[in-house]
């Protein structure tokens, strides 16, 4: 799968998790099917859908997401061996700056779902931890198989990891990580995200300011 095509089916699958209501099979997935009716109701509200309501529909629509995703254990587990040697300030920038990375990368592309379907396969549990199996089913009838990874807190079951044909989002973020670290520097990486969050949202800045 190129790399072109990975983004695009793991935005696909980040808004297939909100935005598309299936048949529930465990504690875990009853759990998502309970904040995936949140993300329908803002998706189908008609305020939101007017023209200019991009930043506030994709402003709710992150709320729920952070009563679904686990963030802050996905920034950790990409980090990796580079997570333990940082200090409670660091590690509290990076999840806030890997959070909107992505926000940016995927939550805020939930508008290119185009109607794709979206089948459970199964659901293991394993102590705190479970994996839930599913398939995307594009409209030329191609089978993605896309696996949700989820660890438990509490009462809550939150997804950490989601894995497409093989290929974990983690695993994917911590190749590039480690790269720049190990080539540079962990502030190299920072900055590096600092830089590239600056950017969007001047671009995004200047787009509201051409469309006035």
């Amino acid at each position: 799968m190129t790399c072109r095509r990975r983004g695009f089916v793991f935005a696909t699958a980040f808004a297939l998790l909100l935005a598309a209501a299936e048949a529930r099979a465990g504690q875990p997935t009853d759990q998502l099917h309970a904040q995936i009716n949140r993300v329908i109701k803002v998706l189908e509200d008609p305020e939101l859908k007017k023209d200019g309501k991009v930043r506030e529909r994709r402003t709710a629509v992150r709320k729920i997401a952070n009563d679904i995703f686990d963030f802050g254990e996905t920034a950790k587990r990409s980090l990796a061996r580079h997570w333990p040697p940082r200090t409670p300030a660091e590690r509290e920038e990076f999840v806030a700056l890997f959070s909107d990375l992505l926000e940016r990368s995927y939550i805020s592309k939930i508008e290119l779902y185009g109607g794709e379907k979206i089948g459970y396969l199964s659901e293991t549990i394993e102590g705190d931890l479970a994996t839930v199996r599913t398939k995307i089913v594009t409209k030329e009838g191609t089978d993605i198989p896309i696996d949700y990874r989820m660890l438990k807190g509490g009462d809550k079951w939150l997804v950490y990891d989601v894995n497409i044909e093989g290929v974990s989002l983690i695993a994917n973020y911590r190749a590039q990580f480690n790269k720049i670290i190990m080539t540079s520097s962990y502030q190299e990486l920072v900055r590096k995200m600092k830089t590239k969050q600056e950017e969007f949202y001047e671009d995004e800045k200047q787009k509201r300011t051409s469309q006035r």
